[in-house]
């Protein structure tokens, strides 16, 4: 579905009372919900991710909390050596090997004097050095531990942004779903069928065409399979869908993993031109690949379309190509 608005600028003016007027109108606003609800699905994902790197962030931060921490009581654990050293170099207690030696009985009693009193001064210097290490090791866990919740502080403002475009977003969707329902369910039955065959669905005999199907077509087969499926905004089945909730859930039946909305869809796989499509691509139309169906081979898709109209088979053709994706 193409977007008559650009994206957060919803126009969700009366709609047109004369039949023509009100399925042209009807079909713009369409366009500007399916819009809508890709930008909700995208925003419900991007505050999934941000939630994520919070959490992180925040382990992180009570990480290096708790590293500041031990690094506070090696500090304090240096301290009291120390203290009891400054206290010796107070009084004047540092030996000096040369004259540790005075008072020795012998040769071998000054060698061991000379070597004690060495032995006590680097020992006195290794404290100081400990702690000196000690110290610095406390500010720089400090100094990452501040990063790591401003970090988290930034992350959490930015979820909570989210969070309300969010809300602002799924209010303004409801509000076009509303409309839309309403002005379907009031339609006439000519008018409603109209509605629904304004792309020019084609029947198809599912049994027949399921029959037909080699097994390396599963996509299709399971796209297929949900013909005559109603439509329903951020719908992934398995008894409804919109558009890009079809093709998400057609994959999954075949244990593959692809982007939840329409332009994700798209840009998401390998390019596949007009010229090339083969039954499986995902192929999207209207600038902005604001709606997506399935290639199933000559010259067709399936897709569902909107509101008050089933999943269908329609010919490639019947909307604006705006390029396609295989995966």
């Amino acid at each position: 579905d193409d977007a008559a608005s650009s994206a957060g600028e919803v126009d969700t003016s009366p709609l047109h009372t004369d039949a023509d007027g009100l399925l042209e109108r009807l079909e713009e606003v369409s366009r500007q919900a399916q819009v809508t609800s890709d930008e909700v699905e995208e925003n419900r994902a991007e505050i999934e991710d941000a939630r994520g790197r919070l959490d992180a962030t925040n382990r992180t931060s009570e990480r290096l909390t708790a590293e500041v921490d031990r690094a506070r009581a090696a500090v304090e654990d240096s301290r009291t050596p120390v203290t009891e050293l400054s206290q010796s170099l107070y009084r004047g207690a540092v030996i000096d090997p040369v004259t540790a030696v005075a008072g020795a009985s012998n040769p071998q009693d000054a060698i061991d004097r000379r070597a004690f009193a060495s032995a006590l001064n680097a020992d006195r210097s290794g404290k100081l050095a400990d702690l000196q290490d000690s110290l610095r090791e406390a500010d720089e866990q400090e100094s990452r531990a501040q990063r790591a919740k401003a970090s988290a502080d930034f992350q959490l403002s930015v979820l909570q942004s989210q969070e309300r475009e969010l809300e602002e977003r799924t209010d303004a969707l409801e509000e076009l779903k509303t409309q839309i329902a309403t002005a379907v369910d009031g339609l006439s039955p000519e008018e409603k069928r109209r509605w629904a065959d304004r792309n020019g669905p084609i029947d198809v005999d599912v049994k027949e065409f399921l029959g037909e199907l080699t097994d390396a077509s599963g996509v299709v087969g399971a796209a297929m399979s949900k013909l005559g499926s109603p439509y329903s905004w951020g719908a992934t089945g398995p008894d409804s869908f919109d558009c890009s909730g079809l093709m998400f859930w057609a994959y999954q039946q075949s244990g593959k993993s692809i982007p939840r909305t329409s332009s994700a869809q798209i840009a998401g796989g390998t390019s596949v031109s007009r010229g090339d499509l083969q039954p499986g691509d995902i192929v999207g139309f209207y600038p902005g690949v604001t709606h997506v169906g399935m290639y199933i081979g000559d010259g067709q898709i399936v897709h569902a379309s909107d509101y008050g109209i089933p999943v269908q088979v329609v010919s490639v053709d019947s909307m604006p190509f705006a390029g396609a994706a295989r995966y």
